[in-house]
């Protein structure tokens, strides 16, 4: 391993190590509309089921906006006290912009023409025709890879994360007039912390994995 190899692995290392939940922030510290876009950026780049990329996101960083989110997530102080709520969305119905996905993969040559019409034409027939539980369980299986990539470009920037699955779905799509065809997988808050997450452990490798064969 080169030297720049040992030095991309130990930030990478200590970014993953150095993540926490973190759930009391600087309500003072305000992250600039730019920063944000440029982290979505950033975790925009995390694979989905072909390429659909299935992820809408709704960022929440008006205050009032905030307060009347906030009741909707138990009261969790981090909702108001944060820089932003980015709400992770699910778009169920996300096969339709294949075509133009596709059609930017061409334009950039990476892919020829016939491969681009046979994956936009196979595509949009299976996704189209899938039942609502397989296509729900795809955009939550693509909404927690996009949600984690986020969650470490935010801390390899220096921001702090916590996702929260704890508040009313139902009552969140209809404060913010989220449609049918949005599934909504998680909030998650980011701004800086004003106190550290709590380390926690995990279990041994040892514990989880299992080589050929599963021996649980």
């Amino acid at each position: 391993m080169s030297a720049t190899q040992a030095s991309q692995n130990a930030v990478f290392s200590s970014v993953i190590r150095e993540r926490r939940s973190v759930r009391a922030y600087d309500p003072t510290f305000k992250i600039s509309k730019e920063d944000l876009t440029e982290l979505l950026e950033e975790a925009v780049l995390a694979p989905s089921s072909s390429n659909v990329q299935p992820w809408r996101f709704l960022v929440i960083d008006s205050q009032p906006l905030k307060e009347k989110l906030l009741p909707i997530a138990n009261n969790q102080k981090q909702i108001v006290e944060a820089s932003a709520i980015i709400a992770v969305l699910g778009d169920l119905e996300g096969y339709k912009n294949v075509e133009k996905i596709y059609n930017r993969t061409y334009e950039a040559g990476y892919m020829p023409e016939a491969m681009r019409d046979s994956f936009i034409a196979g595509t949009v027939k299976m996704y189209s025709s899938l039942p609502p539980e397989v296509a729900s369980r795809i955009v939550y299986t693509d909404g927690g890879l996009v949600s984690m990539q986020l969650m470490l470009a935010a801390k390899a920037r220096g921001y702090d994360t916590v996702p929260m699955g704890g508040y009313n779905k139902d009552q969140f799509v209809e404060a913010f007039g989220i449609g049918e065809r949005y599934v909504p997988i998680m909030l998650i808050a980011v701004g800086k912390a004003a106190q550290e997450g709590r380390p926690t452990v995990r279990l041994a490798v040892d514990e989880v994995a299992s080589w050929n064969e599963f021996n649980f």
